[in-house]
């Protein structure tokens, strides 16, 4: 995977060989831990959002730069979570065209893959993840569009169709929206908090076009501050968080600190989250 994010040659036949078995590797392991809602993994994506450069056209500019920050005052510190493997090998290419889907068959494969690895256990009880259109517009800069909202509603147009496909195949969506509270101290660290809201809105509007399609009971929205080691004084609060997320369940796992999750809740503007 490594080996192809750098743009190294790949035998693709063996390298999708091996996402299948890990695929049913860590479904496995899910499942001998006690876990009864069991998910792929992403064991075919180099990372949870920028993944989607292999699979839509128009990301072929310049790479992007990040700035977190919880991070600006600890040099050191940043130095360490960019050194990440991941993050440091991962791409950002920027949006220099306009974008389409290019590979229609991966997330048929990321299904399949799945199937495969559950077995005869009814699907709805495994789920896919998938990049919103907020944390894509987070990761891939964008030098095209006249505009963001316009970049957000052609980047939602573009990721229904992978939507679309794994609620299809039998199993649950899960999109990740890390752009809902990650996205205030990144791409957004320079705005006030209600502007931050303003454009968070747009994200959440553009979400909920490209879910139009797919019963409410089928999704769920991963939202969080960022899996990394840092500070994060700079996160903004849970109960600032209350996005109009249409009818959809907010599952979140509860885990890591700044990386909650919350089962079966459901956001609009007036109600406050609840941990």
């Amino acid at each position: 995977m490594y080996s192809k994010e750098e743009g190294k040659p790949v035998d693709q036949l063996l390298l999708a060989a091996q996402v299948r078995a890990a695929v049913g590797a860590v479904v496995a392991k899910q499942r001998k831990s006690g876990i009864a809602i069991v998910s792929d993994g992403e064991m075919s994506k180099p990372s949870y959002a920028t993944y989607v450069k292999d699979r839509l056209a128009g990301f072929a500019g310049t790479g992007n730069t990040f700035v977190y920050q919880d991070l600006v005052d600890f040099p050191n510190l940043a130095k360490r979570v960019f050194s990440d493997p991941g993050r440091s090998r991962r791409k950002t290419p920027a949006c220099n065209g306009p974008i389409a889907v290019a590979d229609a068959e991966a997330v048929r494969a990321d299904v399949e893959n799945l199937r495969a690895a559950v077995g005869d256990e009814k699907p709805g009880y495994a789920f896919v993840t998938a990049a919103s259109p907020g944390v894509i517009s987070l990761f891939f800069r964008n030098d095209y569009y006249p505009s963001q909202d316009a970049y957000l509603e052609a980047i939602a147009t573009a990721m229904r169709s992978e939507y679309e496909t794994i609620v299809a195949g039998g199993f649950d969506l899960q999109v990740d929206c890390p752009d809902l509270a990650m996205g205030r101290h990144i791409q957004y660290a320079s705005l006030d908090l209600a502007t931050f809201r303003k454009r968070a809105y747009a994200h959440v509007e553009a979400l909920n076009h490209a879910l139009s399609n797919i019963p409410p009971e089928r999704v769920r929205i991963h939202l969080c501050w960022g899996n990394y080691e840092g500070p994060h004084h700079c996160d903004v609060p849970t109960e600032v968080e209350a996005f109009r997320l249409g009818p959809f369940a907010v599952d979140e796992v509860a885990g890591w600190p700044p990386h909650v999750i919350y089962f079966g809740c459901m956001f609009s503007e007036s109600q406050s989250a609840t941990k």
